[in-house]
This record gives C-alpha cells, sequence and structure tokens, in this order.
C-alpha cells in the first residue's frame, strides 16, 4: 500500500513512516499544508493520513478540496485535540477514520488494515504483468503461481514500475516511492535496486529498461 502522510511535526512524520515501511509499506511525506493539496490533485497513492493542524492550509480544507473534486481515497484525520465538534466536522467531510494523538503506532497499522477491508474498490490489491503478480496487500510476490521471495525495497521499486504498466518512471519518483518525499538517500540507491531486480526478473521474461535522461520501464519480452 503507498501512504500519503501529511504531517509538519518532522518526528513524528519520520516514526510513522518507519513503522509502516517497517510493515511494507512505501510514505509519501508532505508538511506543508498548501504543498499537500497541490500533490494530492496528481499522486497515485492509496490511503492519505492528514493532520488538521498544518501550516499554509488546514487538514479539512484539504479534505473537502479532495471531495469535491471525487477523490474518494480512504482518509485517516489525526489531531492532537480531542475537541468533539472538530472529529464530527472531519466525519462529515468525508473522512473515513480519526485519530487522537498521541497514538500507538499499532492502533494506526489496525485502522489501516480495517480501510483496507472496507474500501477494497479504492485501494488496488493486485497487480500483474506476465506471469509475475505483486500482492499489494499480503507485499507478496508469484511467478506463475510461485512465490518468488524479494526485499521490501525492491518490492516497492515493483510495485510503481507494474503501476505504471510500462511507461516509463522516472528515477527519483522511484526514490520517492521506495524511501518516501523528503528521505535523505542518493539516486543511486536506485540503481542498485532496479540492478538487483532486472536480474531477478529476467528468467522470467521480463525487462526493466533503462532510457537514459528519462527513468525505467518494465516491459515483458516476447520470447522469453
Amino acid at each position: 500500500m503507498r501512504i500519503i502522510l501529511v504531517e509538519d511535526n518532522e518526528s513524528l512524520a519520520k516514526g510513522i513512516s518507519y513503522r509502516m515501511a517497517d510493515v511494507g509499506h512505501a510514505v509519501d511525506i508532505l508538511h506543508d499544508g498548501g504543498a499537500a493539496d497541490e500533490y494530492l490533485r496528481t499522486d497515485g497513492g492509496d490511503v492519505v493520513i492528514l493532520d488538521i493542524n498544518l501550516p499554509g492550509l488546514d487538514g479539512l480544507s484539504i479534505l473537502r478540496n479532495m471531495r469535491a473534486r471525487g477523490d474518494e481515497r480512504p482518509v485517516i484525520m489525526l489531531t492532537a485535540r480531542s475537541d468533539t465538534e472538530e472529529r464530527v466536522a472531519g466525519l462529515d467531510m468525508g473522512a473515513d477514520d480519526y485519530l487522537v494523538k498521541p497514538f500507538e503506532m499499532e492502533e494506526l497499522e489496525a485502522r489501516l488494515r480495517a480501510l483496507a477491508r472496507r474500501k477494497p474498490r479504492e485501494i488496488r490489491n493486485r497487480l500483474t504483468l506476465g506471469p509475475l503478480a505483486l500482492d499489494l496487500d499480503a507485499r507478496q510476490v508469484e511467478v506463475a503461481g510461485n512465490p518468488l521471495a524479494l526485499p521490501r525495497r525492491e518490492i516497492s521499486v515493483l510495485e510503481l514500475l507494474l503501476a505504471a504498466q510500462g511507461r516509463t518512471v522516472p528515477k527519483r519518483d522511484i526514490l520517492d516511492h521506495t524511501y518516501g518525499v523528503g528521505a535523505d538517500v542518493e539516486e543511486s540507491a536506485v540503481e542498485v535496486h532496479v540492478s538487483r531486480l532486472r536480474k531477478r526478473l529476467r528468467p522470467f521474461g521480463l525487462t526493466i529498461a533503462v532510457r537514459r535522461g528519462l527513468g525505467y520501464a518494465l516491459t515483458e519480452n516476447a520470447d522469453p
């Protein structure tokens, strides 16, 4: 699952991101409400974790804009306040769930699992290409029905390449998807993951093509 996290508390945002990555999710982090509002208009995330108190634009306004343009992705609202009116306002605007800070990471994980069960149409659960299949919920890869063990970072790279359906994916997009937006990681890390993944997929007739200056694309060979 790809999670868009909008939280201006950088320590909390990193904590959530690390915990979600540990259980196999990719996390994109944004700290400013205005920037998040723009980002959510074009990104391909599956679930949004949205703080209410943000610089630039508050979370309720971001949620209102999402629903006004027909964006029905699941949204979990976060707030440091337990005010009932605020909670009701968020739910009335279309929030799917609500967490009051401080909260336990186990509770957040449980809320995400509940959303995945309640919103099966909004959260993609399977990507395929030829004999290859990626179960997004279980974070498991199969080739012709047989399991293929991959490290979680490579699964994140594979997820983005499969979702692109043969289109070129920029290296920066892969880096952001795999490590989270704003992560202090060099783009060379992507090259390592792609190289290893290419070797694993080659025997099954699948190719990760390098398009210099543009990015990478996953395709199926005509003759494996």
